[in-house]
């Protein structure tokens, strides 16, 4: 059984968060991973930058060419990995890798296995073309490494059932087509059919994405069957937001947290962060 979000009680939503990694720079990256763990935060799923992205808004465009401009690509991201992952009690992390800009170079076992002795807890491969598919595939199962799996809610039925029976970390529904940044328009009779047949045949987290705000579009999702909400956007635009202004880019990602899930459990940023323990491996 997947690891995502299985510590959310049956009745809450689970929420992940989507971030570049380098925006903000990779140390205070590690201390909003922390933050967000600390907030109980279900999963992080994290992109290696890459440029020009067909599905992204504005907001994540700008974020992934800061990530570049600094110089962050797939050895910056997993070294910052391997550090922290052993420190996380609850954050869950998805590598999210561009097939054309990240993976393409490598051969495909070689960037699979790297990525699983990350210590990641599943991987999403962004564009992978169709005719490479099931080389992935057999790769992620031979390194035993939990694999994220996407389609729309207007995807054929062929599509949902391939998604669904390849998934092993979660599969991410996305809502509506077009880029992200924008409102949540999706068809919500669609939206539920969508979860209802995927429900069927998969026995993972179904996680919603594109358009998620607020703790009223996380609810919504939840109550059309969602398992949990993934919030893109929203979060990135306050990163930009306190990294424009000079601001504790932490504080400002703990309050926009504090707003979307309510669940979360309240801490002081004046306080440590999280200290690595005994125990503290165990996630």
């Amino acid at each position: 059984m997947s690891g995502f979000f299985a510590r959310r009680p049956p009745d809450q939503p689970g929420l992940a968060m989507f971030l570049n990694a380098g925006d903000p720079p990779l140390p205070v990256l590690a201390d909003v991973m922390r933050m967000l763990d600390d907030c109980r935060v279900d999963c992080l799923e994290l992109a290696v930058p890459f440029p020009d992205s067909v599905t992204d808004g504005p907001v994540i465009r700008r974020s992934a060419q800061r990530a570049l401009a600094d110089g962050v690509g797939l050895d910056e991201v997993l070294g910052l990995l391997s550090g922290i992952l052993p420190r996380l009690r609850h954050l869950r992390v998805a590598l999210l890798a561009d097939w054309s800009h990240t993976v393409r170079g490598p051969t495909v076992p070689g960037f699979v296995r790297r990525v699983a002795d990350s210590g990641v807890d599943g991987l999403l491969v962004h564009g992978l073309p169709p005719r490479l598919r099931a080389g992935y595939l057999e790769a992620v199962q031979e390194a035993g490494l939990p694999m994220v799996a996407t389609c729309y809610a207007a995807s054929t039925a062929e599509v949902k059932a391939a998604a669904a029976e390849s998934a092993t970390a979660y599969l991410y529904l996305v809502a509506h087509y077009g880029r992200s940044g924008g409102e949540l328009t999706a068809d919500r009779q669609e939206l539920a059919d969508a979860l209802a047949a995927l429900r069927r045949t998969t026995a993972v987290p179904i996680a919603v994405g594109f358009g998620v705000r607020s703790r009223a579009d996380i609810d919504l999702l939840h109550g059309l069957g969602a398992d949990a909400a993934v919030v893109g956007s929203a979060g990135v635009a306050r990163i930009e937001h306190a990294l424009a202004e000079g601001a504790d880019v932490v504080e400002e990602l703990h309050t926009f947290v504090q707003t979307v899930s309510p669940y979360s459990a309240s801490r002081s940023l004046d306080k440590p962060l999280i200290q690595q323990t005994p125990d503290s491996a165990s996630r």
